[in-house]
């Protein structure tokens, strides 16, 4: 059994790791730390998850009580991984951290986004990005594991097939992209309160998301040039869920049957991205606690503009699912191990 650890029991991603995990059937669950909650049973804070945790309970985020573990997820907002990184590692222990601490590669653009000092920017090129249909070999020998945010998986599995093959002007793209309110964490604010985001819609850091540099740098790789990327996400009065529309300019004489079978051939052997028919629109329901993409494109009026649909949800694929799909890779598991889930519906 693998024994797990999560920093971090009390937030949304945290919960959503806890439910996989605990019915993971070569998964302990040994340490979920949370420091308001010391001593109290996870089962006591989080009913739904009663009769699977024992009698576990919330201890603190010390390195003693994480020293068991053979992997350990980190569920807490940026700067708490990079602190605890170089100690757990030089234990033996595997990483795999949810928040943005190891995404980007360049360390000064990373303190512009995140307004903090990176205390550990050593570990920044050992740090294998958590995206499993670009990264899977690296994943398997990766001892430290940045997770890809939610709006970056939505846009970069969208965009990829079209990139690796150079089909599209990478010059201009663009991600129109909404999230449901528990992109934002659980910490009460006033514009994520239901009285504030119900019956209502808006866009958001318009001037620059900080998941930008992120998407940017996965599609630059894919494209293996430079890329511009217009990105602007909005915010849904829904809990769950991310809707991405994302259009492109074709370079190349495709037709529409084309792009849908490029599609459908990159993304084959990929249990986790879901190709519709050509012309569908997927809805997010439909990939409500799920680990799946599901992905739609269209060409209208035959046009040169393809636009692409990427949705997920954003607390699964976009974070705990997209997690353990990683550790079961870096373990030898079978991927969709914890994992096989329908999405709920209605």
């Amino acid at each position: 059994m693998i024994k797990a650890g999560i920093v971090g029991g009390t937030g949304y991603t945290g919960v959503e790791l806890l439910r996989i995990l605990a019915l993971h059937s070569k998964v302990e669950i040994t340490a979920v730390t949370s420091r308001s909650d010391v001593g109290i049973r996870i089962d006591a804070l989080y009913p739904n998850l009663r009769g699977y945790l024992a009698d576990l309970v919330f201890c603190l985020p010390t390195i003693e009580s994480l020293s068991n573990c053979d992997v350990v997820f980190f569920a807490t907002p940026n700067g708490t991984a990079m602190s605890m990184a170089k100690d757990l590692l030089n234990l033996g222990i595997k990483l795999i951290d949810l928040s943005a601490d190891f995404r980007l590669k360049n360390v000064t653009e990373w303190e512009q986004w995140y307004n903090l000092t990176h205390t550990n920017p050593d570990l920044i090129a050992q740090a294998v990005y958590g995206l499993p249909e670009i990264h899977r070999e690296a994943l398997k020998k990766a001892d430290l594991i940045a997770c890809a945010g939610c709006y970056p998986t939505a846009v970069q599995l969208g965009f990829l097939p079209l990139l690796e093959k150079n089909y599209v002007d990478a010059a201009h793209l663009i991600a129109d992209v909404k999230s449901g309110v528990s992109g934002a964490g659980r910490k009460a604010e006033i514009a994520t309160l239901m009285s504030e985001t119900g019956e209502s819609f808006k866009a958001y850091a318009v001037n620059g998301h900080r998941h930008l540099p992120e998407i940017t740098q996965g599609l630059t790789t894919m494209a293996k040039q430079a890329v511009n990327l217009t990105f602007v996400p909005h915010l849904t009065p829904m809990i769950r869920g991310i809707h991405a529309t994302l259009y492109a300019t074709l370079t190349s004489e495709i037709s529409a049957e084309d792009v849908q079978n490029l599609y459908e051939a990159r993304y084959a052997n990929e249990e986790f991205v879901d190709v519709l028919p050509f012309g569908s629109h997927p809805d997010t329901r439909n990939v409500r606690g799920s680990n799946r993409c599901q992905i739609a494109l269209h060409l209208p009026q035959g046009g040169k503009t393809v636009v692409i649909l990427s949705v997920i949800d954003n607390l699964v694929k976009g974070a705990a699912g997209q997690a353990v799909q990683s550790m079961n890779i870096r373990f030898g598991l079978s991927e969709n191990q914890g994992l096989a889930t329908i999405a709920l519906y209605p």
